[in-house]
């Protein structure tokens, strides 16, 4: 499979979505809001994109899983 660039888009800001939780969970540290602003417009742009983005992976993934499962059969 070859990932296009809204493909690469989505993972790279599930991941930052990912390793932001996983500060926030360890360490009580929401680097996003450090950077942005607590609650900012531009973290809150950050937060839709990444949700947005897991939205697309899980669409993504079924549409995965159905291609591969007819290349099976």
């Amino acid at each position: 499979m070859r990932f296009n660039t809204i493909d690469w888009i989505a993972y790279v800001l599930t991941i930052i979505g990912g390793l932001n939780w996983g500060l926030v969970g360890a360490f009580n540290f929401n680097l996003v809001e450090a950077i942005f602003g607590e609650m900012s417009m531009l973290s809150r742009i950050i937060y839709i994109l990444v949700g947005v983005s897991a939205a697309y992976l899980i669409y993504a993934g079924t549409k995965l899983r159905t291609t591969h499962t007819d290349v099976v059969r």
